[in-house]
């Protein structure tokens, strides 16, 4: 099959639906097709938020992520902001609710009602979808693009690369888009590795005998130096390889990208996070019912046991009676141990990736390429990294709605 087009989007998921959207809405005069490789577009967005899709935040700004410049990362975001995107969804007829925690969901509870919204949306202004075409070569010439894959070639004035990264490959996002930017004279970060992804530890560690408990705990990223680095707080979930739960899924990126540089940098545990080494330490010297009975009031009594076994304290001692070495040995345990990380589950459990094409080589006002132009990049291909909570796909869509409205 040869055919033409004015814009080809490569990516049918969140940023390249958004891409196609805009496009259509502001070019109604052109062709846009929009290429995914995978049997059924959106994959990605119907995992997401365990089936519910956590569209955005109730407040976003850079802060909340990583990689590339945070200015950088705020001009794109503050082009299409979370009041625009709770309005955009609303005019395509997803109503969206805000939970305690500030994340926004639909109303519906369910992915599948954000997917055929876009998918409906796209489809009104005209966009045409072509799918499975993994699109294997970009070449340009002559200004234009030759996109080429085992279906044949499609002739294009404009390219969006919209391919997510290498996060849940199982979606179709194998980190080809890479591969692809390359291949039209980008750079990439020296590194990649998985984000918002579960922590691994040793098979006979105390923690993975505890799977399923989940109680908020506060996780600290300290260097070699012992300087802290950076911490999260939130919901741990104990699992049966290591350590899960929003905390462990934010603070990943920062260990695994810190312990990549610095080799004794660690991570540190508190299970009592709002109490420190020496308000626990404290707190025992003057604690006259036994320890496992004081524990347990605060978590589960199978996690209160192995922390007092792993501190080498009786369970049933009280906190008055303990020696000065056992004392400060259980409120260290309890408030600042350190967790022997082996590492990650890789990028099949990560919902996001680290790294990628740097902003410094993308115009923030229009998403397209300073090196290729008439090449335009969005959404996770891009050096940005998010916490959870909908920020990532805050990015994708303003990232999404600057290309869209820039072909």
């Amino acid at each position: 099959m040869d055919q033409a087009c004015d814009i080809l989007i490569v990516g049918a998921g969140a940023a390249g639906l958004m891409t196609a959207i805009f496009a259509g809405r502001q070019y109604r005069d052109r062709r846009i097709l929009i290429l995914d490789g995978a049997k059924k577009p959106g994959a990605k967005i119907l995992v997401s938020g365990g089936g519910r899709c956590n569209i955005t935040h109730d407040f976003v700004d850079a802060s909340a992520f990583a990689g590339s410049s945070r200015n950088a990362i705020g001009k794109v975001l503050r082009r299409f902001d979370v009041d625009e995107t709770v309005t955009f969804f609303q005019e395509i007829g997803v109503q969206l609710k805000r939970e305690s925690t500030g994340k926004l969901f639909p109303t519906t509870d369910s992915a599948r009602t954000v997917l055929d919204a876009l998918i409906r949306e796209a489809k009104r202004v005209n966009v045409e979808f072509l799918h499975p075409y993994r699109v294997e070569e970009i070449s340009q010439q002559g200004g234009h693009f030759d996109v080429t894959g085992v279906w044949g070639s499609i002739t294009a004035h404009k390219v969006v690369l919209a391919t997510g990264g290498r996060s849940l490959p199982r979606s179709g996002s194998d980190g080809h888009g890479y591969k692809l930017a390359q291949s039209l004279g980008h750079k990439l970060t020296r590194r990649f590795f998985p984000a918002l992804v579960p922590l691994t530890l040793p098979p006979t560690h105390f923690i993975c005998e505890l799977s399923g408990i989940t109680l908020p705990t506060m996780l600290t990223v300290v260097s070699s130096t012992g300087k802290k680095l950076v911490s999260f707080t939130d919901s741990t979930l104990c699992a049966h390889f290591g350590l899960s739960g929003p905390s462990v899924l934010d603070i990943s990126r920062y260990y695994l990208d810190t312990v990549a540089q610095d080799q004794n940098a660690a991570l540190l545990i508190n299970w009592l996070p709002e109490t420190t080494t020496e308000q626990f330490e404290h707190a025992l010297q003057s604690e006259r019912q036994p320890v496992i009975r004081m524990l347990s009031q605060k978590f589960p009594e199978r996690l209160a046991r192995a922390l007092c076994e792993q501190a080498g304290v009786d369970p049933l001692s009280s906190g008055i009676s303990l020696s000065r070495p056992l004392r400060k040995s259980l409120a260290q345990t309890v408030t600042s141990m350190k967790l022997p990380i082996t590492g990650d589950r890789g990028y099949t459990y990560a919902e996001v990736t680290a790294g990628g094409v740097p902003l410094s080589e993308i115009r923030l006002e229009t998403m397209e390429s300073r090196v290729c132009p008439n090449l335009h990049l969005c959404g996770e291909i891009c050096d940005v990294d998010g916490r959870i909570g909908g920020y990532n796909f805050q990015w994708a869509w303003s990232s999404g709605y600057t290309a869209g409205i820039s072909l």
